[in-house]
């Protein structure tokens, strides 16, 4: 870290002195922030002091109440910053403030010149927090003494330009740290009262300790998980929120719990209005603030939550866990694991609550944070408890705004329905002009439209809603919709004649012989109503979605063999068979099997490459533009 001068004087290395250089000329815009970095340091030495007491050590100055002041000197310039914390001895002086610029030096210069927006936000990530100071200060002293009381008062000091000092302190003094900054001569506002109020309530109003500045206590609000709910208003819960998020909007709902047996802890949990991570660019940024009697344990626990209720945010309190414990054995900690277990089920059961009472706050729940709520699919302990928190858009709505539930979709069934119908695309418009959908439209039985390709998984974990099975529409036996009537009148066409018939059995064929190995078979089609012809998996199969995820995750670029149905009483079908009649070999039927086929695949999203199809359908045109025109002249 340094090169000893003397005893007791100290030179700054090179790369201190440059990033000293630039925390007082690159950051210019965001001075206050010293004051957020010295406040913080000074809540982190109450909070060791803490530990140390509540683990029973003796300590100097024990009637010491625990806090940090704040005050200033208009006339000296001057700016003092101290607290009854568990301060440092000389050792730890030289070790703190060394280590502290050693570990966090190098990193910190990386991100300067990687990034030159905002740097406040990363001041104190790196532990270079202290030296945000001279950023104003002209000079600072630290005069520290520590809880131990065999060891001796000592002094630091600095004018951060290229060496320190460190002394015994020969002065009184009481346990804890004292910061005493000589202000730039163009700093004089950190001496105002309200300039300093403003920046300790922005950045520091929620330290567990109080903040005296002037002797008058700045922060409102100490430890709000602890305090009992009566006593809190929707403002004090909202600026809480705020100041742990730093979000700018107020939470869309709270949730605040005590719960005393057979274990004790409090928490205090938010649901944010917006998800700003659309992308999951900050996936790993999620998990509950672990305390235990006040004193921090670990920021973002990940094991208190699941991970798809990991939009929540929020604080947990325990008074039964040691202070003590390591991150690494957190997690075989049987009060730990009972809290974690306790919270998921008060969070499951407040957010059906809403479901319930509330509708339209959870339809805002879900549009926000639905895609993190999908993922509990992969939770089979809380499986009941998580489908009834599924909401999908389904065909009994006129938009894709509609949201339903299951238990409301089971409401709904026609009467012999004994299935949950549901089916995947990447719009609504593109479900609704599947030819899969058409024969479910005709008799207006109710389907699940599933958007989100997470879908899948989730109804294939699920698989059924009480006694009623989940289905894809596209392994559905048409057969058994036939107890279902069909909602209106259907135009058909008439009855095929048995000669036709047999021509449509030769005509499979010959569409087979065209298409060859790229469909498995060809079969006439019970479930097609409107389209002359769809590409169908295998009852046994996978969903075409499904079988699209699988393809992305093994990087498989093929396009899957398929059954083709064909409808016989399409049109378009019944003209194929009298061309057949006349040459079975016309080459119009190559053309329109092939223009079938490929329209299928793009329907399905499988064609990669249209310009045959393209090409095709100009082709067709001009042959049914020169028929028109033959007829018009005729009539």
């Amino acid at each position: 870290m340094t090169d000893s001068q003397s005893s007791n004087h100290y030179e700054f290395k090179a790369e201190i002195k440059q990033l000293l250089n630039i925390l007082v000329h690159s950051l210019y815009t965001h001075k206050e922030i010293f004051l957020r970095e010295l406040i913080s340091n000074a809540s982190d030495a109450l909070d060791k002091l803490r530990f140390e007491s509540v683990s029973g050590k003796k300590f100097r100055d024990a009637e010491l109440p625990l806090e940090i002041r704040v005050e200033a000197n208009k006339d000296k310039n001057r700016l003092v910053i101290s607290d009854t914390g568990i301060g440092m001895t000389r050792e730890e002086l030289v070790s703190n403030i060394g280590t502290i610029a050693k570990s966090g030096s190098a990193e910190f210069l990386k991100q300067i010149e990687d990034d030159k927006k905002d740097l406040s936000n990363i001041i104190g990530k790196f532990g270079v927090g202290f030296y945000s100071v001279f950023m104003v200060a002209k000079e600072v002293t630290i005069k520290t003494k520590s809880y131990k009381e065999e060891e001796e008062a000592v002094e630091w000091k600095s004018d951060g330009l290229g060496s320190y000092d460190i002394n015994t302190l020969n002065e009184p003094m009481k346990r804890g740290t004292i910061i005493e900054i000589e202000l730039k001569d163009e700093e004089k506002e950190f001496t105002e009262k309200y300039k300093l109020e403003s920046v300790i309530k922005k950045h520091s109003n929620f330290i567990s300790f109080p903040i005296y500045l002037e002797n008058n206590k700045v922060n409102s609000i100490s430890a709000l998980w602890r305090e009992p709910k009566n006593t809190i208003t929707k403002e004090q819960y909202s600026e809480f929120f705020k100041f742990l998020t730093y979000d700018s909007e107020d939470p869309l709902e709270t949730l605040h719990v005590s719960v005393d047996a057979p274990i004790q802890f409090n928490t205090l949990l938010f649901i944010p209005k917006k998800n700003y991570d659309q992308f999951g660019y900050y996936k790993n940024d999620y998990g509950l603030d672990l305390y235990v009697k006040r004193v921090l344990i670990q920021h973002q626990n990940k094991d208190l939550l699941p991970e798809y209720l990991g939009f929540i945010k929020g604080v947990v309190d325990s008074e039964d866990l040691p202070l003590n414990i390591s991150r690494e054995t957190l997690q075989e900690n049987v009060i730990f694991n009972k809290i974690a277990q306790n919270i998921t089920t008060q969070v499951l059961a407040h957010l059906k609550k809403i479901a319930t009472d509330d509708p339209d706050k959870y339809a805002a729940i879900w549009k926000e944070h639905g895609k993190a709520i999908r993922l509990g699919y992969s939770d089979f302990i809380n499986k009941d408890k998580f489908v009834e928190l599924l909401r999908f858009n389904s065909s009994k709505y006129e938009n894709q705004d509609g949201l339903t539930s299951l238990k409301e979709y089971v409401g709904r069934l026609k009467e012999g329905q004994k299935e949950i119908y549901y089916f995947s695309g990447p719009t609504r418009e593109a479900i609704i002009s599947s030819p899969h959908y058409e024969i479910f439209k005709s008799r207006q039985l109710e389907v699940l439209f599933l958007l989100d390709p997470i879908d899948e998984f989730v109804m294939d974990s699920v698989r059924e809603y009480k006694e009623y099975k989940l289905v894809s529409i596209e392994q559905v036996d048409p057969k058994n919709l036939d107890k279902f009537e069909s909602a209106g009148k259907e135009e058909k066409l008439p009855e095929i004649s048995k000669d036709d018939e047999k021509t449509l059995d030769k005509l499979l064929k010959r569409i087979k012989e065209i298409l060859g190995d790229k469909v498995t078979e060809v079969r006439i089609s019970n479930r097609l109503t409107d389209s002359p012809s769809c590409l169908v998996n295998p009852a046994d199969g996978m969903t075409s979605q499904m079988q699209k995820i699988m393809q992305i995750v093994s990087k498989d670029t093929s396009v899957p063999k398929k059954i083709l149905e064909i409808n016989k009483d399409h049109k378009l079908i019944r003209n194929l068979i009298k061309i057949y009649t006349a040459n079975s070999k016309d080459e119009y039927i190559d053309q329109v099997v092939e223009q079938l086929y490929e329209s299928s695949l793009l329907l399905e999203g499988y064609l990669t490459d249209p310009h045959n199809l393209v090409n095709r359908i100009k082709n067709l045109l001009e042959k049914s533009s020169d028929l028109h025109d033959a007829v018009r002249e005729k009539t």
